[in-house]
């Protein structure tokens, strides 16, 4: 019986815009050696993040594939490692498949080899750097007007990897998993050379040059991105629920603002005019930050667009429960729900990666349409807390330890890079 050929494929791929121009990039490496194997990138054109990442996947399965045409099913193995949480769950068959575009492109991807032979597995982005520069070099050549050609890549193929890391930390979300533009590594390719190319290399792929440059990096060689889409994020007002700490998601009974909570919207509107910076006002459908976000509106001359994914977390059977409350009801759940990203509360509610997937679906969309624009979006606890800690990429335990207090002001900032800034947590100076 022939030994087993185990490769691993690496694959991210990035929109810059979501959706905007976008590419992908995927590695195939020997796991025993970490020698690169080969590569494949492309410019797709406009589409999404996740599009761009699926179609890396569909390339590194194909290019693995390539190499190794006659292995049969008992002698291949490919193991796929992605820093994209919404591919690897999709494909391991853990989370539904709801997008219409994301279906044929899941399909096409298990149709290249059989089931039985692939397994996913979830990396942070700093560990899928090769496919990430592969991406952008995709991307950099599209807005030249060009594909991208191996001899041009200075990704780093050459260094020995001595095997692969096992899985470290918590999952991650699916839009942070797209490939980001590095200033600092845009500056090392125009000044790379080319690498000598190896022959026989798949179609578009290439085998490992003798050597390649390491990249600059640091924030001298960083570009002019433009301005960011700022993210304002306001904390709804108090409400009755508010002061007693109970859960109060969007399952429940949709309270209005208390006399408090008029008052601290109010606040909230007298600093937003003073400062004189927002353009644009977005508000989750329930109503406490609908009033929120109208007493702002209203002292600013905007209109408040309603934007479902900002809706706060679905509590299911706690809605409306304290902390206590619940421990004494449904400790057992409870005890789960603070462990796992992936738990539910009892009673058919929301997981905190649910709501991750939501809310990310809705930044990107609102990071497009805001482009270089700081734009108030009056929210939960929930959601301000996850796009907080997309920013920063921190695991999901993180959210346990923030505090975010009624009415409080946060601030992100969103660059045409990809990357992101926490700028204020949980400031309440203009309530004082």
């Amino acid at each position: 019986m022939p030994p087993v050929r185990r490769l691993v494929v690496e694959a991210d791929g990035g929109s810059r815009g979501n959706p905007g121009p976008a590419g992908y990039g995927a590695v195939v490496i020997d796991p025993a050696t970490g020698e690169t194997l080969a590569e494949a990138a492309e410019y797709i054109g406009v589409a999404t993040n996740n599009v761009a990442e699926y179609r890396g996947l569909i390339a590194g399965l194909e290019a693995a594939k390539a190499l190794f045409p006659d292995a049969s099913d008992g002698s291949f193995q490919v193991r796929v490692r992605m820093d994209s949480k919404l591919v690897v769950e999709q494909m391991s068959g853990r989370w539904k498949i709801k997008h219409p575009d994301m279906k044929p492109l899941a399909a096409r991807a298990a149709a290249v080899l059989p089931p039985a032979l692939v397994t996913y597995e979830w990396i942070p982005r700093a560990q899928n750097k090769h496919a990430d520069r592969l991406a952008n070099e995709a991307m950099d050549a599209g807005r030249r007007g060009e594909q991208w050609e191996p001899s041009s890549s200075t990704a780093d193929l050459d260094t020995p990897r001595g095997g692969l890391p096992p899985v470290q930390g918590p999952p991650g979300d699916a839009a942070a998993g797209a490939a980001k533009a590095r200033a600092a590594l845009a500056g090392a390719r125009a000044a790379a050379p080319a690498h000598t190319q190896a022959p026989a290399a798949p179609t578009g792929t290439r085998a490992a040059p003798a050597s390649a440059p390491a990249p600059q990096v640091g924030w001298g060689a960083a570009p002019d991105l433009g301005a960011p889409a700022t993210f304002v994020l306001l904390r709804h007002g108090e409400t009755a629920l508010t002061p007693e700490k109970r859960f109060s998601g969007s399952g429940g009974t949709d309270p209005q603002l208390s006399a408090t909570g008029r008052d601290q919207a109010a606040r909230a509107a007298e600093h937003f005019v003073a400062r004189g910076t927002v353009q644009a006002i977005v508000s989750s459908p329930l109503r406490r930050c609908r009033e929120t976000a109208e007493a702002v509106a209203a002292r600013l001359g905007l209109d408040v667009t309603v934007e479902d994914g900002l809706r706060e977390t679905d509590f299911g059977a706690w809605e409306g429960l304290t902390f206590a409350e619940v421990r004494e009801r449904h400790g057992e759940d409870l005890t789960t729900w603070l462990a796992s990203p992936d738990a539910a509360p009892t009673g058919g509610g929301e997981s905190f990666a649910e709501v991750a997937e939501r809310v990310s679906a809705a930044r990107d969309r609102l990071v497009s349409r805001y482009a270089g624009r700081t734009v108030l979006l009056v929210t939960h606890v929930t959601p301000i807390k996850t796009l907080v800690r997309l920013a920063l990429e921190a695991p999901p335990q993180s959210m346990f330890r923030m505090e975010l207090s009624a009415a409080s002001i946060s601030t992100v900032a969103y660059y045409a890079d990809g990357n992101a800034s926490v700028r204020v947590l949980n400031d309440t100076s203009h309530l004082r």
